[in-house]
């Protein structure tokens, strides 16, 4: 009976220890799962997934504060774009994330750590202006740079990728300006990036250049990369980006989606009418029942109405030549100009 029971006992303390083991063990599992994410960079915001923080952003220059308390963050596999008139520091802001520049104070996060050699792996760049080698034609520019990299994908997937098929013996001289940056931008992929920066990457193209190179941009979106996109062109960041922000004065003073950012702001319709269409002269508008906020811009005028079949109603019943009328949404255009008071140029 003695014996019994201390052999019972024993088997109890066998299953304490082996239950404390156990609890041991998963404690451990679970601290490896969290140094492993530590690792691996990954930082949750909410729901978001955060690639890149920039937090506190500050650049100063003898006489001038180029950025001034910069911050946001950047959620992986999104399109970002950042724009601002020339001068509102969006390329000193670029310079300091890619490691280019210093600040002179606040923090850049990638995947949670400082920027390192694992950013500068892990990352693909199209500059503004890229010198490419001379004499030189474009399969051997790829495989030049491709030899720079430990980490690469396969050179026929790039040259499929940005359509350089029919390019691969042109030398680099020779090729057009959409050309050139189908051969930067498959540079700037040969490393397998996952996080892609792409300054002013259609400027100087023509209109069917820089369709297509949307749509390459488009397919790098699609295998959930990052994209930090600079551009002048609003019809491009409305188009491919996910979240915009707008710097001037080296602030950023909006961002969100591009969507959000014009519910915000604006919550009329425009009616745009030659100056010449009008029976009477803009300034006698109210005195003909017209009360809609109005301007003249370039022998335009622009009609802000709640309520366009109303207007137009009203316009006709006025006589107003409505055969050139324009009817439009607010665009990524007007509210640049209402948050900046400035066109963005190249």
């Amino acid at each position: 009976m003695v014996g019994g029971t201390a052999g019972s006992f024993t088997g109890l303390l066998l299953t304490v220890a082996i239950l404390r083991r156990g609890i041991v063990l998963q404690l451990w599992w679970i601290f490896q799962a969290a140094v492993t994410l530590e690792y691996s960079g990954v930082t949750r915001q909410g729901t978001m997934t955060i690639i890149l923080r920039v937090d506190k952003l500050v650049k100063d220059y003898p006489g001038v504060r180029a950025v001034d308390d910069v911050s946001f963050c950047i959620e992986s596999g999104s399109c970002f774009g950042l724009l601002g008139p020339n001068g509102a520091g969006k390329t000193t802001t670029l310079e300091i994330i890619e490691g280019v520049g210093r600040p002179t104070s606040g923090t850049v996060l990638y995947k949670g750590q400082p920027i390192s050699r694992r950013f500068r792996e892990e990352a693909g760049f199209l500059f503004q202006t890229t010198a490419l080698q001379e004499f030189l034609t474009v399969r051997e520019t790829l495989e030049l740079f491709y030899k720079l990299y430990e980490r690469t994908v396969p050179l026929q997937q790039i040259i499929e990728t940005c359509a350089l098929s029919e390019l691969l013996q042109r030398d680099n001289r020779k090729l057009s300006g959409g050309q050139r940056q189908r051969l930067l931008l498959g540079i700037a992929l040969i490393n397998d990036p996952q996080i892609v920066f792409l300054d002013e990457p259609t400027t100087g193209m023509d209109p069917q250049a820089r369709q297509n190179f949307w749509k390459l941009i488009d397919f790098i979106k699609q295998q959930r990369k990052t994209i930090v996109l600079t551009t002048h062109y609003m019809e491009e960041a409305q188009q491919l980006c996910d979240v915009i922000a707008i710097m001037d004065q080296g602030r950023i003073i909006a961002k969100d989606t591009p969507e959000q950012l014009l519910k915000e702001h604006f919550d009329d319709i425009l009616l745009q009418i030659p100056q010449a269409s009008f029976p009477f002269a803009v300034a006698e508008m109210k005195a003909h029942g017209i009360q809609e906020p109005c301007s003249v811009n370039g022998g335009m005028v622009d009609l802000h109405t709640r309520d366009v079949h109303k207007t137009i109603l009203n316009l006709n019943r006025l006589d107003v030549d409505l055969s050139q009328l324009v009817v439009r949404n607010r665009n990524l255009e007007d509210l640049f100009l209402k948050l900046t008071g400035k066109e963005l140029r190249a």
